[in-house]
């Protein structure tokens, strides 16, 4: 009887226990039923995103983001068409536009119809020429084909503000005393000539030649104004 007993109450405590994995394992299955809520909400943001077009704003000012073109990528490279366009958002006057547009990708633009996010982390003077990674967009007047955003290489020429006539101007005057070093951020050399007189003269004479010939640029890697 004992055994019996024992038997039974064994069996009640494996069958509760199957009966609580098989909840657990039922919620883990349906879980992955969220996914659709996760794109519809998505598809709401980009909505979002396409809601940002101006309102009550003459259909022809309309930024191209905010027109749906009729683009052949068939067309032949640098030639001009004229195409169709619908408003994709309410605006003043006739929806339906006729544009031009020269049949290019809108990263193949020029320099002058995107705008890129300029950096100042890199070598400008570096040898050979320095380029770095950075996202442009397409200006709002542009109808292209593609990706409106694109990343492109851009050479590395920003400028830190230091003024090329005034290091050598300094270089000149004060030189032996290391101001034209200190004003380009090159602080322990500037210590350097400062303590020898610079150089005895031999190290200013060396750096008004270097600065003058453009040579000895900021310490920081940026170029002249």
């Amino acid at each position: 009887m004992n055994l019996t007993y024992r038997t039974a109450a064994f069996c009640l405590f494996m069958s509760s226990i199957i009966g609580i994995c098989g909840v657990q394992q039922e919620n883990v299955l349906e879980s992955p039923s969220i996914a659709p809520n996760m794109t519809g909400s998505i598809s709401q943001n980009k909505d979002n995103g396409q809601n940002k077009c101006p309102p009550n704003l003459p259909c022809s000012e309309l930024p191209a983001h905010c027109l749906n073109c009729s683009l052949d990528e068939n067309c032949v490279y640098g030639r001009t068409y004229n195409i169709t366009c619908t408003a994709r958002t309410d605006c003043l006057g006739d929806k339906i536009l006729e544009k031009s547009m020269v049949c290019r990708y809108c990263y193949q633009t020029d320099h002058w119809e995107h705008t890129c996010i300029q950096k100042a982390n890199c070598n400008s003077v570096a040898s050979p020429k320095a380029y770095y990674r950075t996202n442009c967009s397409v200006k709002d007047s542009i109808i292209c084909l593609g990706n409106r955003k694109f990343y492109k290489n851009l050479p590395c020429n920003w400028t830190g503000g230091y003024r090329w006539s005034t290091a050598l101007a300094l270089s000149i005057t004060l030189g032996g005393f290391g101001a034209d070093r200190f004003y380009l951020g090159h602080w322990q050399e500037g210590i350097g000539k400062l303590f020898s007189f610079g150089g005895l003269g031999v190290w200013t004479l060396i750096d008004v030649i270097l600065i003058a010939l453009h040579y000895l640029g900021p310490a920081d890697g940026s170029l002249y104004l």
